[in-house]
């Protein structure tokens, strides 16, 4: 009857899967420990595995370092890029999560602008975080100020506060 308590409350401590020992009762000897056999015989070594091969290094593909510089522009305003002339024109999108938000998607910026190398000039749309080939290089929309927030004009930028922070990577 003593065994009882102790397999309840070890129940309700969720130890489903666990062995409890029962303590010896008050007045019993606990059980001797068994003894080892007066001579073991020695185990017979397991044959060594087989060498294991070293993987031949592959060369990484080059992924240039993203330490240039970010140049920011607001809506309507030219800015040289390490080379393009970047033109912001109009934010097609804007599903960024606000900044005072938890979401499950962080959300993204598409923007058109217009891409000025040398004489030639062409408009494109950006999406953030996705770079896009320019010339001898990629431009990327990286950086997208401010932030948004849920209690600031019902969660939208105003379109004269937008700054966009762009960067180029040139070829090698």
């Amino acid at each position: 009857m003593l065994m009882r308590a102790p397999l309840a409350f070890a129940a309700s401590l969720g130890l489903a899967g666990c062995a409890i020992i029962p303590s010896p009762e008050p007045g019993v000897a606990p059980a001797p420990s068994p003894r080892p056999p007066a001579h073991t015989p020695s185990p017979v070594p397991a044959p060594a595995p087989a060498p294991t091969p070293i993987p031949t290094p592959r060369p990484e593909p080059y992924t240039p370092p993203a330490t240039a510089p970010l140049v920011y522009a607001a809506l309507g305003q030219t800015v040289s890029v390490d080379g393009p002339k970047v033109t912001p024109l109009k934010v097609l999108e804007d599903s960024r999560c606000p900044a005072n938000a938890r979401c499950v998607w962080a959300g993204q910026v598409r923007l058109r602008v217009r891409i000025k190398t040398g004489v030639r000039h062409h408009d494109l749309e950006m999406t953030s975080g996705t770079p896009v080939r320019v010339a001898d290089g990629t431009l990327e929309l990286v950086e997208v100020r401010p932030d948004k927030f849920t209690n600031e004009n019902n969660g939208a930028v105003e379109p004269g506060a937008y700054r966009f922070g762009f960067r180029f990577m040139g070829g090698l």
